[in-house]
């Protein structure tokens, strides 16, 4: 709306990470070894909270001990699973210091899923600093042995206090933190994949590109039917028709990582593959970062079919 040929100005609060309120906890707990950490079982001492409401814009941001969250059981999240999260790590270096690997890629994914669900945008760059400030505070919980890193769990979830199918008037953004190690119990040797055709993980038109939990929860009993046949994952594939008629089953990712497949192709040139971003897999961080370093080197072909 103008008004004397001005635009005015959104009265929505925005998200700031100088409205940044800290509150300690009074009960720092102990750090495992890191040999003892199992993934996403550990938590550090502190967690980010922001409230958004549609009619007022985004909160304080808090920093508090971390602690439960309370949510009336008609919110929407419990219904119809809007909700969405990122999964990114912190690492220290040789000389101490705090190092995230490619976050502004996280932010970047994050507003993409919320935007996808009607959950509420924010400035990534002040989420970013948020986020810095826990990485501060709750810095001893950072390993400094190699293969092992803090987690970083950003998740937004719809909490309108109502049932009905529509956008939450209300949200919630918090960021919880793990530290964590090899994701297998086999560490950093192979894993054994199922293929299995008759599980669809994700599909043209559909939300397989975006982190969400719904992509998920129909994969947990596949994984377990995976481990019962003696597997530790699976191999996601999906059905495409032929021009001859014949159906092809694509491989498109393995469990909840992007996949990679280096091989000598007919002609004898070495080549790294990987499925394209159509739709149907996750924009992985980790995933842009190998295709950009392998095509900066040049030392063999990189195809996205």
């Amino acid at each position: 709306m103008l008004r004397f040929g001005r635009r005015l100005q959104s009265t929505l609060a925005p998200l700031k990470a100088n409205r940044l309120v800290v509150t300690k906890t009074k009960t720092p707990k102990p750090l495992l070894p890191n040999k003892e950490l199992v993934f996403g079982k550990t938590f550090t001492d502190h967690m980010l909270t922001v409230q958004h409401d549609i009619s007022q814009g985004w909160s304080d941001p808090q920093i508090q001990p971390y602690g439960k969250i309370s949510l009336d059981p008609s919110a929407t999240v419990f219904h119809y699973g809007v909700e969405c999260f990122e999964g990114m790590k912190a690492y220290k270096d040789k000389q101490g210091k705090i190092r995230l690997f490619r976050p502004d890629m996280n932010m970047k994914r994050l507003q993409r899923s919320c935007s996808r669900f009607a959950l509420p945008s924010f400035d990534e760059r002040e989420l970013l600093e948020c986020i810095k400030a826990l990485m501060k505070l709750d810095a001893r919980w950072i390993p400094a042995e190699r293969g092992y890193s803090l987690y970083i769990r950003p998740t937004v979830i719809a909490t309108q206090e109502s049932l009905g199918v529509g956008q939450s008037s209300k949200s919630l953004l918090f960021v919880i933190c793990s530290p964590v190690g090899p994701y297998y119990k086999t560490g950093f040797a192979a894993v054994s994949l199922l293929a299995d055709p008759t599980n669809i993980r994700a599909w043209p038109g559909g939300c397989g590109d975006y982190k969400v939990g719904g992509n998920y929860a129909p994969g947990i009993l596949p994984q377990i039917k995976a481990a019962n046949e003696g597997f530790q994952q699976n191999l996601w594939l999906f059905p495409q028709i032929t021009k001859q008629g014949k159906v092809e089953h694509m491989l498109t990712e393995v469990g909840t990582m992007n996949l990679f497949i280096f091989w000598k192709n007919k002609e004898g040139r070495t080549e790294l593959v990987t499925p394209p971003l159509d739709g149907t897999i996750l924009p992985g961080v980790t995933r842009d970062c190998i295709l950009q370093l392998t095509r900066k080197w040049g030392e063999f072909d990189v195809k996205c079919v």
